[in-house]
């Protein structure tokens, strides 16, 4: 069990099952207020307990130790994340959760796609099939018939 913890799959695997916890919870929250509101919300949660789990570990450190190119990377990603956070809860509204969430999880090939493009990640061809698939598996959820 302790090498379990210290993989990396582990903790994807329990990533995406927040993932699909939050597409659920999210989908009934935000069915009485404004989709904004709502990832507002969800943002001081976020925010209040993290900040309890830096502080109870330890793990908190002095802002004067992250570098400047940390910093704006940093930025960068958080308001992407924003940005996405604001897209999904808006489409969740519109939309149903078993639909918005596949096409949400293209994220999993621009990643890919990205990772190639700006990161020189490669991937073999038995891995951007994969992708491929990931790809049509999210649209043929996502189509309504």
């Amino acid at each position: 069990m302790r090498n379990l913890v210290f993989a990396w799959q582990f903790w994807a695997l329990l990533s995406a099952a927040f993932a699909a916890l939050t597409a659920i919870f999210a989908k009934v929250g935000i069915e009485n207020v404004n989709s904004d509101f709502a990832t507002f919300i969800r943002t001081v949660v976020i925010l209040s307990v993290l900040g309890a789990i830096l502080v109870g570990t330890g793990e908190w450190q002095p802002l004067a130790t992250v570098s400047r190119r940390t910093y704006l990377f940093l930025v960068l990603s958080g308001l992407a994340t924003g940005g996405s956070w604001l897209c999904y809860f808006r489409a969740l509204k519109l939309g149903d959760a078993a639909r918005v969430a596949p096409i949400d999880k293209l994220s999993v090939v621009l990643v890919a796609v990205f990772g190639a493009a700006f990161l020189g990640e490669r991937l073999a061809t038995v891995n951007w099939i994969g992708v491929g698939l990931i790809a049509a598996g999210a649209v043929l959820v996502a189509l309504r018939v």
